[in-house]
Parts: structure tokens; sequence; C-alpha cells
């Protein structure tokens, strides 16, 4: 087993760790919203614009280099495009969510299952396209994937809390451990298969704009009571990290 293969299998499983054993952080649950989540929301925030954002020109010259021919001119920006999607395709999961939620308050019904298995099914395949990435995305240097891997697993620590208010119980007994096994199936999956570059480059912009979409939505909202100065500290934390560590 190569190196990187064995560093990746151990990361993907600390990131399923998260999964199996956020709802044990207790602290989290304080209202107004935990400045520990407002804390994590601001490294992901920060990853977005200063890892995520930069990495998706490298995406957008494989893709053109793919496509150059293939394509019109003008349909040139084809990592940023497919970024685009990502975000509306998880802005839509929220969007039924609410819909939902919003039929149920109006019907004096308690949060449906539907809701809570909409929301687990999205974020499943959010984490296999994750898992998957880790091995087939090269990443510069230990530091480079550290730094990745702490960012994504405070990313997975707010957006499981959003599902564990959602649903508890469902989360409890199903929801984290799908969640878990999604991240080590999309691992499995990049061991034993083997995509082109383009596709690599896909991907990631698609989840680009899938991370960009949920950090805004459980960062952002009036009723998270977010805390302003803990997210800019975990901002200014990734970007000291980023680009002095």
């Amino acid at each position: 087993m190569s190196g990187l293969v064995l560093i990746t299998f151990v990361v993907s499983c600390l990131l399923a760790s998260i999964h199996l054993n956020v709802r044990m952080l207790k602290f989290l649950r304080a209202i107004p919203r935990s400045r520990w989540l407002s804390f994590a929301g601001g490294v992901s925030v920060a990853f977005v614009f200063v890892n995520i954002l930069p990495s998706l020109s490298i995406g957008q010259v494989i893709l053109q280099e793919e496509a150059a021919g293939i394509t019109p001119r003008r349909f040139e920006k084809h990592a940023y495009l497919v970024a685009l999607v990502g975000l509306l395709a998880f802005y839509g999961v929220e969007r039924l969510v609410r819909t939902f939620r919003r039929r149920a308050r109006e019907k004096r019904k308690g949060s449906p299952a539907a809701i809570y298995w909409i929301r687990t099914g999205s974020f499943a395949l959010y984490n296999v396209i994750i898992g998957y990435l880790l091995l087939r995305r090269e990443i510069a240097g230990f530091w480079s994937l550290a730094l990745y891997s702490i960012a994504l697993g405070l990313h997975f620590v707010v957006n499981d809390f959003g599902l564990w208010l959602d649903n508890r119980h469902l989360y409890q007994i199903s929801g984290r451990w799908i969640l878990a096994l999604a991240i080590l199936a999309g691992w499995t999956l990049s061991l034993i298969t083997s995509v082109s570059d383009s596709l690599v480059a896909f991907l990631f912009a698609f989840l680009a704009g899938g991370i960009i979409m949920n950090v805004l939505n459980e960062e952002m909202p009036e009723e998270r009571e977010s805390s302003f100065w803990a997210l800019v500290l975990g901002c200014a934390t990734f970007v000291i990290f980023e680009f002095f560590g």
C-alpha cells in the first residue's frame, strides 16, 4: 500500500468518525448558536475562498483542454459552470426542504421524515464525492492535505449539527452511519476505479459549488444567531495556517 493510499485512508476514517461522534459534542447545542459552530463555519468560508475557488482555475485548464474544439467558445468557463450547477443543485434541495417544513408548520405537524431523508441523501452523495477526491485529487504536500482535511472535518461538524437538529432520532440510528459509510465508499471507489483528469476536475467543481451553498446555508440565516466575531476568527485562523503555516 503506497503512502498516499494509507494517508488518505486514515483521513477518510477520521472524517467518517466525525459523523459518528458529532452528537457527543454537547457544547455545540448552546442557544444562541455556539461560538464553536460559528468558528467552524468561518474556517469553511475561508476554505472556500482561499482553497476551493483558486483550485477551480486548475480544473478549468483541464476541462478546457479536454473540451477544445468540442464546445463553443462561449462555454469555455466549464469548471465555473459546473460549480454553479453544484450550488444550484444543493440550493434546490434546501428549497425543497423548506417547502416541506413550511407545509408541516401550516398543518401544525412535526418536521416530516421526508425532510431528513432528502437532506441526508444529498449529503451522502456529497460525502461519496469527497471520499473519492481524497485519493484522486492531487494535493501538494502533507501540510496542504492536513489543512484540507481539517477544514472538511469542521465543515462536517456544522452540517451534521444541522441534520441532528432536523431529526435527532433518525440521525442517531441511521443518518450518522450513512454519512460515515458514504465517505469510506467514495474512498474505496477511488481505489478500485480509474477515471480521467477531466472527470476529477468536473467532480471537484461540482463539489465546490455544493460546499459554497452549504456554508452559506448553515451560517448565514438570521435564526442561527451566529457569532460574527467567532466566524471572523475562524476565517483568520485558516488563512494564517494556509499562507504562513
